[in-house]
């Protein structure tokens, strides 16, 4: 759902669909109004719903709980000055939304050298961390047309991240409401008879570690009937979808299943009671990354999978979408296009394939090289990891190389490219000698649960023992690889990993760049941080997992980077980590760039001081002879 947006509700009093009443706000309490009454002077033109309601438990609707959704869903912030009321289709139900309002976190930070002064600036913008209290939306339910309150039990929506209403029933007997726990480990379709007011979980998802809520494919609720749902579930240790009655709570049948995953619906033939879906892993003699295009029916039979070729397939549509366009490539195949048919996948033609030359495993031919797949067994000796290699153009098997690792093992995705490409933001290290790799390791996402569940407070392990043991791997079949001269740089959470590499794993990695990094996850942004590492209770897991708290285990060569005026990942935690660095009279080098927000080191000048730091400790491409 990120970067989706909500419709704002209308302004002024919200109206019922009969067109015969009204619900506003005054005082933050509820009122109910008939506008045909009030016309015609009848004195019970209006009726208080609540009394109770307060400035710090409202129901207007909350700006505070809109900016908290803001940073997680990329919505535009609703206003604060409507009635938090919806009404059922027949006009005989209203729920509405009473919100607490709690202390807001503020973060803080100077700019500089502003462009339209000279004076420096106190900047300032709202931005919620794990542990803080966080506005809650309590749910209350009114009969029509005389205002009658009906009690809602909050014993299966206790303590919630988030709370919304979801659908009416077409028969005007239940609303469903969709929770997510606090902590991430419970997400509940919740079913409201309105005549009683009773409330039960029609879905109810546990998991020991996490609820992947925040992506796209794994959050996933999709009406396919008035009373028929689709839904995303991990319970099998694989993304699947579930077919449920969301009436009675049936699970009518699994849609899809197997060791692969369930990535995102193209489209639902409701009629036909047929599914398209992307799925990765499906192809077992492939990358389990490459995502292909499947069709399933309802009843999980007729399973296909539509698309063949070697690589990540992206589609495109006819409009009667009886065939689509297959585009695929990888990153060392240039993207083939072809004409498929949608019904069974059948090659209607071959559209186009294209040409590109460069050198991909050959280290004796000179000229372009294309990234090379790797890939090697993980820390457990028996699961597949994969990663790709950039080698420098001029690469000379009698010389011994420099690695260095282009890390982000940020867990809400996996990261590593897959699609072909013109550039990949690593020419400026291979000019310069190194070979560059990318791996995703154990504790990212869309492989198994097991394999994502590692990072489960654990963001420390950022699949190190995974990457070590595909490096050396990669080492002992290209031997020209000096794995005494091993760095690594990333940005955000790939910033927190550099400098983790450096304080866990120094033995093996000796220089790191970390850009803007989140060097301890108390520090930043509440929702990202809490779906890996849950509440903060006592701190303890949160501190085990500190770059901040645990700078004193420095060893190698150090450069920490980040842009004044950082918004994405406060800033404040780069300079925190500088002061635990300085206490534990450790060296290092510390590169705030001016004007600069997220992604600094990204800037050309923040490039070029990584590149000379790299180069400076890890030396450049020398000949066997000499080492």
């Amino acid at each position: 759902r990120e970067g989706q947006s909500r419709r704002r509700p209308p302004s002024g009093p919200v109206t019922s669909p009969n067109g015969k009443l009204q619900v506003d706000v005054r005082d933050h309490n509820l009122v109910l109004k008939t506008p045909d009454a009030s016309e015609s002077g009848d004195e019970a033109a209006e009726k208080v719903l609540t009394t109770d309601a307060t400035a710090d438990d409202s129901f207007r609707r909350s700006a505070q709980r809109a900016r908290l959704l803001s940073m997680q869903y990329g919505m535009a912030d609703f206003p604060d000055d409507l009635p938090q009321g919806q009404w059922s289709s027949d006009s005989r139900y209203l729920l509405a939304f009473q919100t607490t309002t709690v202390p807001e976190r503020v973060v803080q930070y100077v700019e500089s050298s502003p462009r339209d002064q000279l004076q420096p600036q106190l900047q300032s913008y709202p931005y919620a961390k794990p542990g803080d209290p966080i506005p809650v939306a309590t749910p209350r339910l009114f009969a029509m047309p005389d205002g009658r309150e009906i009690a809602l039990s909050r014993e299966l929506f206790p303590d919630p991240f988030e709370l919304r209403l979801e659908r009416w029933s077409s028969d005007g007997k239940y609303v469903w409401m969709v929770y997510n726990q606090r902590g991430h480990q419970v997400l509940r379709l919740l079913q409201v008879e309105l005549e009683s007011g009773r409330v039960r979980a029609v879905i109810d998802e546990q998991s020991d570690t996490f609820v992947h809520y925040s992506a796209a494919g794994k959050y996933l609720l999709e009406w396919i009937g008035d009373e028929t749902v689709l839904w995303a579930s991990e319970r099998s240790g694989w993304n699947h979808l579930y077919r449920y009655n969301a009436v009675t709570g049936e699970l009518i049948n699994p849609v899809t299943q197997g060791s692969w995953n369930f990535r995102a619906i193209e489209h639902v033939d409701r009629d036909a009671a047929v599914i398209w879906f992307r799925a990765v892993g499906v192809m077992p003699e492939q990358d389990p990354y490459h995502e292909h295009l499947c069709r399933v029916n309802f009843d999980g039979s007729d399973f296909q999978v539509l698309t063949a070729g070697d690589g990540t397939h992206e589609i495109e549509w006819s409009p009667s979408r009886e065939y689509f366009i297959d585009r695929f490539s990888r990153v060392d195949l240039a993207p083939v296009h072809e004409l498929r048919r949608s019904a069974d996948g059948a090659l209607v033609c071959l559209l186009e394939t294209g040409e590109v030359t460069g050198a991909v495993d050959d280290l004796t031919l000179s000229g372009p090289r294309l990234p090379q797949r790797f890939v090697a067994r993980g820390r457990d000796g028996q699961t597949d990891i994969h990663g790709i290699v950039h080698w420098p153009r001029d690469f000379d098997p009698a010389k011994k190389y420099p690695v260095l690792e282009n890390i982000y093992a940020g867990p809400h995705d996996f990261h590593v490219p897959k699609t072909f490409r013109t550039r990949y933001g690593t020419q400026s290290m291979t000019e310069a000698g190194f070979v560059v790799v990318q791996i995703d390791g154990m504790g990212t996402a869309w492989r198994s649960k097991a394999f994502h569940d590692v990072c489960y407070r654990n963001l420390r392990d950022g699949g190190f023992p995974d990457r070590i043991a595909w490096i050396r791997a990669l080492g002992q079949q290209y031997p020209q690889l000096d794995l005494d001269r091993v760095g690594i740089y990333g940005g955000s959470a790939g910033g927190q990993n550099a400098m983790a590499a450096l304080l866990w794993h120094n033995d093996f990695y000796r220089v790191a760049v970390a850009d803007c990094g989140c060097h301890d996850n108390r520090m930043d942004k509440l929702w990202w941080n809490e779906q890996w590492m849950g509440v903060v209770g006592d701190g303890q897991h949160y501190i085990g997992n500190s770059n901040t708290e645990n700078a004193h285990l420095l060893a190698g060569k150090l450069m920490l980077v980040v842009g004044e005026m950082d918004r994405n990942v406060d800033p404040a935690t780069t300079t925190q980590v500088v002061g635990k660095l300085i206490a534990a009279n450790k060296d290092f080098v510390f590169l705030p760039i001016v004007g600069a927000g997220h992604g600094a080191c990204e800037s050309p000048y923040g490039q070029r001081k990584r590149l000379e730091f790299f180069q400076q400790h890890l030396g450049s491409p020398a000949s066997s002879d000499s080492l």
